[in-house]
C-alpha cells in the first residue's frame, strides 16, 4: 500500500511520522551533508528568494553497493539549481523543481513530542508520467529518510525505488 493522496490532477502529498524531534527532522531537510543521505546534498540559503542546489549522488542512498539503473545512469552527480519559496524553521521548506517548471515541493513539519509529522506536497507537475515518476521518488526517498531517522537504513534504494515507482503508478491508475 502507498501512501499517496492525490488532491489534484498537478499534486501529489504523502505523510511520514518519523522517529526525531522536529528540529532534527529539520536539520535532515536543510543541512546538506544529512540531506545528501537520503535525497540530495547542496547548499541552500536560508530565506526566500535564496539558492538551493541539489546535488544527486544515489550511491549515498544503499548500504549494499548497488549499480545505478541504465535510465538513471546519466542523471548520477546532476546539480539542480532551485530556488526556496518558503523557509520557516522548523515548519515549512518549499523549493522550485526544474526551475518552477515541475512547480514547487513544500515539506510541512509538526511535533508530535519526540516524533515529526512531515507532509510533502509537490505541486504543479506537468502530466501522468511526471506525477508516477515524481511519486515514486518522493515515495524511496521519504523511506530512506525515515530509516535512518530510525536508526535503520536501506540495502538497495534503485530496488525500493522500482517498487515506489511501480505502486504509485498503480495508485494514480
Amino acid at each position: 500500500m502507498i501512501d499517496l493522496q492525490h488532491p489534484a490532477a498537478d499534486t501529489i502529498r504523502m505523510e511520514r511520522t518519523l522517529d526525531a524531534p522536529i528540529e532534527t527532522v529539520w536539520r535532515w531537510l536543510v543541512e546538506p551533508e544529512l540531506r545528501s543521505q537520503w535525497f540530495a546534498g547542496g547548499a541552500i540559503e536560508s530565506h526566500e528568494g535564496g539558492a538551493v542546489e541539489l546535488v544527486f549522488d544515489h550511491d549515498n542512498l544503499s548500504t549494499d553497493d548497488v549499480p545505478y539503473p541504465e535510465r538513471f545512469k546519466a542523471g548520477k552527480g546532476h546539480v539542480a539549481r532551485e530556488t526556496v519559496v518558503v523557509y520557516d524553521p522548523p515548519h515549512r521548506l518549499a523549493f522550485t523543481w526544474s526551475g518552477g517548471k515541475e512547480g514547487v515541493a513544500t515539506f510541512d513539519l509538526s511535533s508530535d513530542g519526540v516524533r515529526t509529522k512531515l507532509v510533502l506536497t509537490h505541486n504543479g507537475i506537468s502530466g501522468p508520467a511526471g506525477l508516477a515518476n515524481f511519486g515514486g521518488g518522493w515515495h524511496s526517498h521519504l523511506a530512506v529518510l525515515q530509516a535512518k531517522l530510525s536508526g535503520g537504513s536501506v540495502r538497495d534504494f534503485w530496488t525500493l525505488h522500482a517498487q515506489s515507482e511501480a505502486a504509485v503508478k498503480a495508485a494514480l491508475a
